[in-house]
């Protein structure tokens, strides 16, 4: 199927009638025609028939397909060896910033996931078409997407051949650019967008060589559920990957095929980072309120959210008094890892819900709820190594334990990778599998990032950091410097300059730290004022709230699970590189004091592991220089972090 409504030669565009070409756009919709619309489309093809009608050549293309930002660009028109991406505003007066940014959005789509792009130049133009004639500067970035051009209806094609004749164009077959691969890496919240709109996870996700593909692990749990339910057997699967390898997205994507109320299935979604639920509730919330020809208020769009991605403490607590069954038989449980030890459980059940004889770690309770079946039943766990990050997080070996305590009836698949440290807390696999039905599948493990487009040595790169493993770290880090740009600075101020000057478009850019960097209110970022998620995530540039306004700080505990396009990484002398290793630190009353329980090592490690692999294109690490008038920023507290980051070769900005 065509990605685009309307595709032709320009001079059949120009020989066909209006009608036609209305028809055949209108044909190919896939919502309920509005007369907005419908005028939008009626003006656009009169202005570029006005516009173009000279030209002898060129491919256009009406309503051309964004499957990652589930959105299409009006006009795509290729000439001169240029891809231009045109969006219209008809009727309007005025250039608006937003409107500039969303067409250049569309030509760094194209030219970052695209095939055929990655080696032409892009020239984004927003068409205001009642706008006063602008004065266009001619500005290239280094990877050949022009600065969007401002025109109105008068003086598209004035710009275009400008552009043609002040730059050489490369060759383009149009065909060829048309029908190229599409292979792009979507944030988890554009993820849940767009399969909530019907897209497959191979429209949005990559299926190169390099990237294992999402669609085998996807096939593989489904096998497992089609198993499950003929032989009328209780099975639970452990996903294992690399951050960002796409855990949350293979999750999201069995929920959202096998979200069957009429086959008795009902998958959910199910995780216990708040942030992460709310964000995504809140996105698809919002898609639903705004898509054209659907009339739905926001509440009761949040209702058809929380169906399919819910908070797992809620879904716990109901089937704490409930002793039914539940409605589904596969849950998918993302971050498994962090489900809580039976102390943390008990603890919390007998203080915050007044269940005194309590005894069951979340594990074992979750698997418990889902047992209720008679018949079948799935869980999907989705395990991250090395991402617990709060007291009373389990791990992997709980499951194990729940498993080999409570319930020998169930099925555990899994693959061989989950052997690694990170997952099994150093204990060893032949112990944790004693007693439990299990089998090893490859495809369910993630081995590659896809988080950052740029490179997929990020996650490597900071594991080689925070393991001190430094010549290894060294040789990452040569390999992902052009690619993945990663800056230092001892100032804040330049930090920030540093993202707005790379974001382009509404690429997100955010201010990060770690919960415990209680020291750094001199640099005005305060992480005990906890930000609201879901306006930091999804608000505009204009919205103080936003991360864009680099005021409020996400957390490890806010930005788990999710990702921006540029961070920057405050670091605090809670986790300190001295003497050739890290030292961890937590700020009580007025001082620093030594972390010696291994627990909370472990979580202070994996804070910074999260806060170092959030951003997608690029990141700066920010390292106070301390004040030698306050004895808890002593200079020393920072100084080491610096130094070895610079050794590994992070240059200054």
């Amino acid at each position: 199927m065509s990605r685009a409504y309307y595709s032709k030669n320009l001079i059949e565009f120009l020989a066909d009638d209006n009608s036609h070409v209305l028809g055949e756009l209108t044909k190919n919709h896939q919502f309920a025609l509005e007369e907005q619309q419908r005028n939008a489309w009626i003006k656009e093809i009169e202005v570029l028939k006005n516009q173009f009608g000279h030209l002898n050549s060129g491919r256009i293309l009406f309503e051309y397909s964004i499957p990652r930002m589930g959105k299409r660009s009006d006009v795509i028109f290729i000439f001169g060896g240029f891809v231009f991406v045109i969006e219209f505003k008809v009727n309007e007066k005025e250039y608006l910033n937003s409107d500039s940014d969303q067409c250049l959005d569309y030509a760094l789509d194209l030219k970052n996931f695209q095939e055929k792009s990655h080696n032409i130049q892009l020239v984004p133009i927003l068409v205001a078409t009642k706008a006063p004639e602008y004065n266009n500067i001619f500005e290239v970035y280094k990877d050949g997407i022009f600065k969007p051009m401002l025109c109105n209806s008068d003086n598209i094609v004035k710009t275009i051949e400008s552009i043609c004749k002040k730059f050489n164009g490369n060759p383009i077959d149009p065909m060829g650019w048309e029908n190229s691969s599409y292979k792009p890496t979507p944030t988890i919240i554009e993820a849940a967008q767009a399969l909530y709109l019907g897209h497959s996870v191979n429209e949005i996700s990559r299926s190169d060589s390099g990237a294992i593909n999402l669609q085998k692990t996807s096939e593989a749990i489904n096998q497992i559920i089609e198993k499950s339910k003929k032989d009328k057997i209780k099975s639970i699967c452990f996903i294992t990957g690399v951050p960002g390898a796409g855990k949350t997205l293979a999750g999201l994507n069995l929920a959202n095929e096998r979200h069957k109320f009429i086959e008795e299935e009902h998958a959910v979604f199910l995780s216990g980072n708040g942030p992460l639920v709310e964000v995504l509730q809140e996105a698809l919330a919002r898609n639903d309120v705004q898509r054209p020809g659907i009339k739905m208020s926001k509440k009761d769009a949040l209702r058809k959210t929380k169906a399919f991605i819910q908070n797992i403490h809620h879904f716990r607590d109901e089937y704490l008094t409930d002793k039914s069954a539940p409605r589904e038989k596969v849950v998918v449980f993302d971050e498994a890892q962090r489900a809580w030890t039976n102390k943390q459980t008990s603890s919390f059940m007998q203080k915050k819900r007044g269940v005194a004889d309590f005894d069951m770690s979340e594990p074992e309770f979750l698997i418990s709820i889902m047992d209720r079946h008679t018949d079948w039943a799935v869980i999907v766990c989705l395990i991250g190594g090395g991402q617990e990050i709060n007291i009373g997080e389990a791990g992997l070996p709980e499951w194990f334990l729940a498993l080999r305590k409570q319930y020998s009836n169930w099925k555990a698949y899994l693959s061989n990778e989950i052997s690694d440290i990170e997952y099994t807390r150093g204990s060893k696999m032949i112990d944790l599998l004693n007693g439990i039905k299990h089998e090893t599948l490859d495809d369910l493990h993630l081995k590659t990032s896809i988080r950052s487009f740029r490179s997929e040595n990020v996650s490597k790169f900071v594991k080689a950091v925070l393991d001190c493993e430094k010549e290894t770290a060294k040789k990452l880090f040569s390999e992902l410097k052009d690619l993945y740009p990663v800056g230092i600075t001892r100032d804040i101020n330049k930090a920030k300059r540093w993202l707005r000057d790379n974001a382009r478009g509404n690429e997100r850019i955010g201010l990060t730290a770690s919960s415990g960097a209680y020291r750094l209110k001199p640099l005005g970022i305060f992480v005990q004022l906890k930000i609201d998620a879901k306006n930091w995530f999804l608000n505009s540039k204009n919205d103080v709230r936003s991360s864009f306004y680099l005021e409020d700080v996400a957390t490890e505990f806010d930005i788990q699970g999710l990702e921006l396009d540029w961070t920057c990484v405050t670091w605090d002398a809670d986790f300190r590189f001295e003497d050739d290793k890290w030292t961890f630190n937590r700020f009580r009353g007025k001082n620093w004091q030594k972390v010696n329980d291994e627990e909370n090592i472990i979580y202070l490690k994996n804070a910074y592991r999260v806060l170092l692999t959030r951003a997608r294109q690029g990141i700066v690490i920010c390292i106070p220089k301390g004040d030698e008038k306050d004895p808890t920023r002593n200079p020393r507290f920072y100084d080491g972090t610096y130094d070895y980051l610079k050794e590994i070769g992070i240059v200054e900005i």
